[in-house]
């Protein structure tokens, strides 16, 4: 965990960023600046605004306006441990609110909203018509990020959704911009829910997901490599055993996993909110006499029990950042959660080498299949 000072009008933060100690990843960046500044400004003309900031990173937006007493949502699981530290290191600033998720959103009305701009050009959407259903009649949107990561037809996004009043000038390659809420509405929007079929011994099973969800919309390369692997390791189990699939996303590999043996636990944990709801609804609507949990958190609860098999198609980016980093810990926590014999079975791609990353954490670690891209993994300890 590094840690790095913020500066801005109100006052200096001291803030970290958890599960790296690359030096050169911080907790903000120029797009946190900008909105922090920008939503000063408009706070100012409100009496005493009802403020909702929207996916915080990692606390920067939601220290910077805490005498608002921010209300404060985000997809993942990552922000409210990043606050939480952050709120120790910083004890002149008024503690935070408690972090709501989009398995229990807030409710309105907000006068002020900051949002954090997904990548996602359909999650976006979503956020924007979600928050027209929050906003107050008068409220105002600010909405802002770093211009590289800002989704591609943003403009179409907004104009499809808000009112944008300003553009506000660039700084240090962000841009943030300022709206008022428009009519748009979740009610019977087509892009809330997207799919698709994958095939299993029983038949096809339908696999749909939010718009924050990775690979939502056809199912992505690596997966489609594990998908054998993870039918031929179920076989092995006994009646009862514990199964995993951690970082699920839509629970494609749970799912996987139960068209096989309806008679295994099954678990499925993910740092994004919309993927839990998204594979807990899969699984309800493929197998609702399913023996299964679902969990929200960074990686896997620390009170979780071992499991005998845990399944792993791990992200290789955090925001804007791409790195092995994600991996690293997930191989951690799983080596930390096998039962004895137990085994994680992983997809990679290529050019990460995880064989050198899994042995840090496993004593065996054999290669089961790979393709141009990507490698197939089973690691367990003697």
């Amino acid at each position: 965990m590094t840690t790095a000072e913020l500066v801005f009008s109100q006052g200096r933060l001291t803030l970290s960023r958890p599960g790296t100690g690359d030096p050169t990843l911080r907790a903000w960046d120029a797009a946190d600046e900008l909105l922090l500044e920008a939503a000063l400004d408009s706070a100012a003309g409100f009496g005493e605004p009802r403020v909702l900031i929207v996916d915080d990173q990692f606390g920067a937006l939601a220290l910077g306006l805490s005498r608002f007493s921010p209300t404060i949502v985000a997809d993942s699981a990552v922000l409210p441990v990043a606050l939480a530290n952050n709120v120790a290191l910083n004890p002149a600033f008024p503690a935070a609110e408690p972090v709501y998720s989009w398995i229990n959103p807030p409710a309105g009305p907000f006068d002020l909203v900051v949002l954090r701009m997904p990548r996602q050009a359909d999650y976006l959407a979503w956020l924007l018509r979600w928050l027209n259903s929050v906003m107050a009649d008068s409220g105002v949107l600010l909405a802002g990020g770093m211009i590289k990561h800002l989704p591609a037809k943003s403009v179409e996004v907004f104009a499809g959704a808000v009112q944008t009043e300003q553009v506000l000038p660039a700084r240090k390659k962000a841009r943030a911009i300022r709206c008022r809420k428009g009519t748009a509405s979740l009610a019977g929007w087509s892009g809330t829910w997207k799919g698709y079929a994958v095939n299993g011994r029983t038949g096809a099973v339908e696999v749909e997901a939010l718009p924050a969800v990775f690979a939502r919309e056809k199912l992505d390369i690596g997966s489609r490599l594990l998908l054998p692997h993870v039918a031929k390791a179920v076989t092995t189990l006994q009646a009862g055993d514990s199964v995993l699939d951690l970082a699920c996303g839509n629970g494609v590999l749970g799912l996987a996993v139960l068209a096989e043996r309806e008679d295994l636990q099954l678990g499925f944990s993910d740092v994004s909110s919309q993927a839990v709801l998204s594979a807990r609804r899969n699984v309800e609507q493929a197998f609702p006499e399913a023996n299964a949990i679902f969990s929200h958190c960074d990686g896997i609860d620390a009170v979780s029990d071992a499991c005998d098999l845990i399944l792993l198609n791990p992200p290789f980016h955090e925001g804007g950042v791409v790195g092995n980093h994600i991996a690293l810990r997930l191989f951690e926590q799983a080596s930390q959660h096998l039962k004895p014999g137990g085994h994680l079975l992983m997809v990679g791609n290529r050019h990460l080498g995880y064989h050198r990353s899994l042995l840090r954490y496993f004593s065996v670690v054999k290669q089961l299949d790979a393709s141009p891209k990507f490698v197939v993994f089973q690691a367990g300890n003697r």
